[in-house]
């Protein structure tokens, strides 16, 4: 699994480019839920697939949303967003 200082470099090879702001809101997410690696890129990955770019205050809600469910792994984030009609995916 990518640490989210790997993923992000993963997104900026992948065309991703993300302001300084969007990084402060990754960051402030992570600390602020204290959420794995796995969590915080799922849900980067998921506000970027629902949003088309990445929008902070979308992904904290997402991830306290996945926190609060006790959500552990991508699979499991995957499938509550699909079953609870979060996310079209």
């Amino acid at each position: 699994m990518l640490t989210v200082e790997d993923y992000l470099y993963f997104l900026k090879e992948k065309g991703f480019q993300f302001q300084e702001d969007a990084i402060g809101f990754i960051f402030f997410g992570k600390h602020y839920t204290n959420a794995s690696d796995e969590i915080i890129n799922t849900a980067i990955e998921l506000t970027l697939k629902a949003q088309k770019r990445f929008d902070g205050s979308f992904y904290v809600a997402l991830l306290e949303m996945l926190t609060a469910n006790n959500i552990e792994s991508r699979k499991a984030a995957l499938q509550y967003v699909k079953e609870n009609e979060l996310i079209t995916i």
